[in-house]
């Protein structure tokens, strides 16, 4: 059996790589380790590791994370550095085979850096994708530099890490693993209701707004900004997941705190929400508001529309169900009356780019079969 670790930091990331995982415990050749660190052990961001066992799975090794990487890059920087040191531990005491890392974290580049250094070979889901964030367009790209297999989502990002020097034959278009199955998975209205309350389908907003910038101040501005122009449509609820830990996100989570005390008739935020409930609200909801990736990724299943608001995403390939925004109450205003459409919410195609079904298997697959050798972990750039 080759023991494949898949290392988490945050529960969105997680649930995107559960038909992976899932692919991954079923296959006779390959045996499933996790690790959890990052937001999974940060209060704040909700239970994330009891939520994952709470879901049937077995969490292997917990490596510590600071939990105040939110405060500045200093800190963020370095809980990363001190990450490594436990990620390169808990690989050697679970002899760990390959190690399995998704997009653009710092949790997931600490584990690619880890695990490289030491020795192990990386495969690598979601490479190639452009995300201006934080520091998310350069560590994605340096996680590909780091990994030995790549599982781009589409025929794009496979083709930008070609040009980044990796061979075609480490390269495998699997498409995004967060859309396999998604419409099973999407919770119905009526397990909705136990976990949110009553909300009607098509008359409700999400709202999913991470930090595109350091200050807390500027951020609790730009949250305010968002519920204000929101709050002038008239949806029945304004729905609100809390950001990652990035830098700034303190400030967002002010806002939501003091807002939903303030209106919790028609404002609800979340710390932590299931995936399942997540999928069901983001099917159901009249649009989504913010610049999360879900709005990039699983929102065109859905055929949801979205505002996409600020830098965050720039660059990212996207449906025709997404409607890009500034941080400004007048264009913002004017987008969301667009898609509320005078109370007809407007409603797309469920088309995707990023792929359909069958990415689980896919990579579960390449992961049993590929060979181990010198060949795949001393790289050599292409050219």
């Amino acid at each position: 059996m080759r023991n494949i670790c898949f290392v988490t930091g945050t529960r969105a990331e997680f649930g995107l790589m559960q038909s992976v995982l899932r692919a991954i415990r079923k296959h006779k050749k390959l045996h499933l380790q996790l690790i959890a660190t990052g937001m999974h052990l940060d209060p704040a961001h909700g239970a994330g590791v009891q939520s994952i066992e709470r879901e049937g799975w077995k969490v292997d090794r917990v490596v510590g994370w600071g939990s105040d990487s939110g405060r500045d890059r200093a800190t963020t920087a370095r809980n990363t550095g001190l990450a490594m040191t436990g990620l390169v531990d808990a690989f050697v005491a679970l002899q760990t085979d390959l190690v399995l890392v998704v997009g653009d974290r710092v949790e997931a580049f600490a584990a690619a850096s880890a695990a490289h250094i030491a020795g192990l070979p990386v495969a690598h889901v979601h490479g190639g994708d452009r995300a201006l964030g934080q520091v998310d367009d350069a560590l994605r790209h340096a996680i590909t530099k780091l990994a030995h297999i790549h599982f781009p989502a589409t025929r794009q990002s496979a083709q930008r890490i070609y040009q980044l020097g990796e061979e075609r034959w480490r390269i495998t278009r699997a498409g995004s693993p967060g859309l396999d199955g998604i419409t099973k998975a999407a919770a119905s209205p009526g397990a909705i209701r136990k976990v949110v309350g009553r909300v009607t389908p098509g008359r409700f907003a999400l709202i999913v707004l991470h930090p595109a910038m350091d200050s807390e101040q500027l951020e609790y501005t730009r949250a305010g900004l968002i519920l204000n122009a929101t709050r002038a449509i008239p949806f029945e609820q304004i729905l609100i997941v809390y950001p990652n830990n990035d830098p700034g996100a303190a400030g967002i989570m002010r806002c939501w705190e003091a807002e939903a005390q303030a209106d919790p008739t028609r404002v609800r935020a979340y710390r932590d929400l299931p995936r399942r409930i997540f999928l069901g609200l983001l099917r159901d909801a009249a649009v989504l508001i913010g610049n999360s990736s879900s709005g990039i990724i699983e929102a065109a299943s859905f055929g949801t529309p979205v505002i996409d608001i600020g830098p965050r995403q720039q660059g990212r390939e996207r449906g025709r169900n997404v409607l890009w925004a500034p941080y400004a109450s007048g264009r913002l205003g004017m987008a969301l009356r667009s898609m509320w459409n005078n109370g007809r919410p407007r409603h797309f195609a469920s088309q995707n780019i990023y792929g359909g079904e069958g990415a689980g298997r896919i990579i579960a697959d390449t992961l049993a079969k590929i060979e181990i050798d010198l060949r795949l972990t001393r790289k050599l750039i292409r050219y």
